[in-house]
């Protein structure tokens, strides 16, 4: 088999798109002969990229038996070729859900109606990317879930001196408790409304780390100076991956407090799989595409969203010491390496777009 990969979001651009699109890119050729088209250069570079895109698909597809393609957006590429070939070459993209959901009326009319549908399978990384997709008028039968995943050798369970967190946050944790966010800071993420309703209810000596950046920044900041917790939160603003890893593998607990924001949604959560491969215990809300990377007391808990009492409760159990975070680290670290690892996924990729 022969296969065209084009993605328009991918490193060194971060985000959890960008870093499946890689992996895809790294796991597709060992398993099949595969060119990857990519857009390096972040969404600025996409007005050329997409026509780009484009044609080197028309005009090199008669070489390939599958073009996938990496998000919604670049549907319309797949409908062209499929304009074009018809039948005789496969057309496969997959759908994260924000490609989904995207609110612009000639996006909606066209790509979710016309350019996504036309191609032979939609690879969705979430269940709730399938609900989605069927309510706005997809046929159930597009759809093929295989979820995101992890890089388990990179996020693995690993000592690191409790000293390596004091230097960054630059202070003393004798007698804290250290709980984290990771990723961009998008209002659906929950950072401010946690800051705001959940911190509050926790006692003082528990900190909050935010690690990232991203349009709600002002928001968070916002929430910060309303509840006079800036001794209790620290904003770190884009991390590196080696900081974010130091993170990982000296908090006492990851939270991905998620919220419900018409017109967006989670599509999976590649950041809380990665978290829980790296022996942190995770607490993620029980909404969208989160229950698919978090099942509940196997790599991580689930807590109903928009829930203070409920959220303050687990967190205060989970950082109690009758609850083994390390042992409990070390086992989700092990059910993520045999259901998500990429070499396993990265097979199942290839078994969904082999179909005749």
């Amino acid at each position: 088999m022969k296969i065209l990969f084009i993605s328009r979001a991918f490193p060194p651009v971060v985000g959890g798109m960008e870093n499946q699109n890689w992996e895809l890119s790294r796991q597709l050729p060992k398993l099949a002969k595969t060119r990857t088209i990519a857009n390096r250069k972040g969404k600025m570079a996409l007005p050329y990229f997409l026509p780009y895109a484009l044609l080197v698909a028309l005009f090199t597809m008669r070489k390939y038996d599958v073009l996938l393609l990496g998000d919604g957006v670049l549907g319309v590429v797949g409908w062209a070729v499929k304009i074009v070939y018809g039948n005789r070459k496969k057309v496969v993209v997959v759908a994260h859900g924000l490609d989904l959901t995207f609110k612009m009326p000639l996006y909606s009319i066209f790509w979710v109606k016309l350019f996504i549908p036309s191609c032979d399978r939609i690879i969705a990384v979430g269940n709730e990317t399938i609900r989605t997709g069927v309510e706005l008028g997809i046929p159930r039968e597009k759809f093929v879930f295989i979820p995101n995943g992890v890089n388990t050798k990179a996020f693995a369970p690993t000592d690191v001196p409790r000293s390596e967190l004091e230097k960054i946050l630059g202070t003393e944790l004798d007698g804290k408790k250290v709980i984290l966010t990771s990723g961009r800071l998008a209002r659906r993420k929950g950072v401010a409304w946690f800051i705001r309703h959940v911190l509050p209810k926790l006692p003082g000596n528990i900190l909050y780390v935010v690690a990232g950046d991203g349009p709600d920044r002002e928001n968070i900041a916002a929430a910060v100076s309303e509840t006079d917790s800036a001794q209790r939160v620290f904003r770190l603003g884009y991390v590196t991956d080696e900081v974010r890893n130091t993170l990982f593998h000296t908090c006492d607990l990851f939270v991905q407090p998620n919220i419900r924001i018409p017109g967006t949604m989670e599509g999976f959560g590649l950041t809380v799989l990665e978290a829980a491969s790296s022996g942190v215990p995770v607490l993620a809300s029980n909404l969208e595409g989160l229950p698919d990377a978090i099942q509940d007391g196997k790599n991580g808990f689930l807590v109903d969203p928009e829930n203070p009492s409920a959220w303050a409760s687990k967190i205060l159990e989970l950082l109690a010491e009758s609850f083994d975070r390390k042992s409990f680290g070390v086992n989700a670290h092990s059910y993520i390496d045999e259901r998500f690892s990429w070499d396993g996924i990265g097979k199942q990729y290839l078994e969904t777009i082999s179909f005749k």
